[in-house]
């Protein structure tokens, strides 16, 4: 899902082109309130389990089960910010602007970060019972 903001109006497209703006209201309006005037997001809308584990078949219920948290937002990128295009940034650098800008957020949560090894990030996923992780060089843009 990418999250376009600008000025008050905020828009969640998923990568098939549907825009699901409505169906996740309570994101858009986090988004909205968040001071920078534009923003484009990279991430994911998932609802988490009493475990905190992601259950991504639960975004097809209706009413997912009563454990559940709301559906929330888990960016992994920031590619624009205040009409700046971030692309050519290394990663790290957009990850590092990501947190900055959604510390104390309660709907829109960056993607957790890992293990710089790929054998211990592993095991942590392992241990949290995930579905998996990805793996992106940070000095890549």
């Amino acid at each position: 899902m990418t999250a376009y903001k600008s000025g008050g109006k905020v828009s969640l497209i998923s990568r098939n082109g549907r825009d699901h703006t409505q169906r996740f209201a309570g994101i858009a309006e986090a988004i909205r309130l968040i001071p920078e005037s534009t923003l484009t997001l990279d991430g994911e809308v998932a609802i988490y389990d009493q475990r905190l584990v992601s259950r991504f078949e639960w975004m097809r219920h209706h009413a997912p089960p009563e454990l559940a948290t709301p559906p929330l937002f888990m960016p992994f990128d920031c590619l624009r910010i205040e009409r700046k295009d971030l692309r050519p940034n290394p990663l790290y650098v957009r990850r590092n602007i990501l947190e900055e800008l959604l510390y104390k957020q309660d709907q829109v949560l960056p993607v957790r970060r890992l293990a710089d090894d790929g054998l211990k990030a592993w095991q942590q996923v392992l241990d949290g019972g995930w579905e998996g992780y990805v793996a992106k060089d940070p000095q890549s843009p």
